[in-house]
């Protein structure tokens, strides 16, 4: 997921992916740090959804910031923020439609537009 702080390769068979919602109205920042010659941080902004890979026994930290610093909020095992499907952190109501190799089979489904106007 991240080309910026992949994970060790001796890892790499048992990364898991995780996803972190910030809930709050503050910028928050999450940190892995009990990983061995791996660090990760990112800046989880209000309302965003965070994807990423880690490892099961990975812990997560929010930090939450204040005005000139930032507190400790929370510790969080990965393996609670692991996502089982990619289609899981989608909403419901978005159709998920698989996408066909075959062209359309009907062309007057395809919208035609009129030819653009010159205007000089």
């Amino acid at each position: 997921m991240s080309l910026f702080d992949p994970l060790p390769a001796d890892l790499i068979d048992k990364k898991i992916v995780c996803s972190y919602v910030n809930a709050t109205s503050k910028i928050q920042i999450a940190r892995i740090t009990n990983i061995p010659q791996w660090y990760f941080e990112r800046v989880v902004f209000p309302g965003q959804n965070l994807i990423f890979e880690a490892i099961a026994s990975a812990h997560v930290e929010i930090h939450t910031g204040m005005m000139a610093s930032s507190i400790l909020s929370d510790t969080i095992p990965c393996v609670q923020l692991q996502v089982e499907e990619a289609s899981s952190t989608l909403p419901s109501w978005i159709p998920i439609k698989p996408i066909d190799d075959d062209p359309l089979d009907n062309e007057s489904e395809i919208i035609s537009l009129p030819a653009p106007e010159v205007v000089s």
